[in-house]
């Protein structure tokens, strides 16, 4: 059956990239994040299928469980590995593609604005770091990467890394990475700190130029 063949295709995936990973029964044993997708199948199947209360009620039990919670309207690609998990929020209308790798504590949102389409769309092989939040109906683009903490509030075009508050693009068209490395991305402190740096040398010289000729 197709549900099986996905799910062991999920749990290769994880072996794969998690070194801590040892084998495919430790990751379906001590891993939330493919119970979370496991079960996130039938609850995404009964709420297209007009079960919505059941697909509803699958999650929360899912939630409960895992400390994941996950819409049962969100659409998830193949090979999504969800690394440690709790806290991760996804909303209804997220649609998430494949080779996708999301923290804990990372929130796919809506801002309170939109109707219909709220939630963002995720292209291929993005990584969402940590406690990072992306919220509003936009899309982020195939191969970027959201840094630790960052909240995205705007479209992300494709390879491109984000960082900090609110998400700022530090790195566009960059090496299309397929590890799982976060030590590489910007500090966004640092970032927001040289932009201080440069507006405050910018308002120096200017104030000088004025000085100079008040002089004359």
């Amino acid at each position: 059956m197709a549900f099986f063949k996905d799910v062991r295709e999920d749990i290769r995936n994880i072996v794969e990239k998690d070194p801590a990973a040892r084998n495919g029964l430790e990751v379906l044993i001590c891993y939330p994040g493919i119970w979370a997708l496991i079960m996130h199948k039938p609850a995404h199947w009964c709420y297209k299928h007009g079960l919505k209360l059941i697909g509803r009620i699958i999650s929360q039990l899912t939630r409960w469980f895992t400390g994941i919670e996950i819409h049962p309207g969100a659409t998830i690609g193949r090979r999504c590995f969800i690394d440690h998990g709790m806290g991760i929020i996804i909303g209804e209308t997220t649609e998430i593609g494949d080779d996708v790798t999301i923290y804990q504590g990372v929130t796919l949102g809506g801002t309170g604005k939109d109707t219909g389409k709220r939630h963002p769309t995720i292209g291929n092989r993005v990584m969402i770091s940590s406690g990072a939040k992306v919220l509003g109906p936009f899309k982020v683009g195939d191969d970027s990467k959201i840094g630790a903490g960052s909240v995205v509030l705007k479209e992300v075009p494709p390879r491109c890394t984000v960082v900090g508050i609110p998400g700022t693009i530090v790195k566009r068209n960059g090496q299309n990475l397929q590890d799982l490395n976060q030590v590489d991305l910007p500090d966004p402190v640092a970032v927001e700190i040289e932009c201080l740096r440069r507006r405050i040398v910018t308002l120096e010289n200017r104030l000088r130029e004025e000085n100079k000729h008040e002089d004359l």
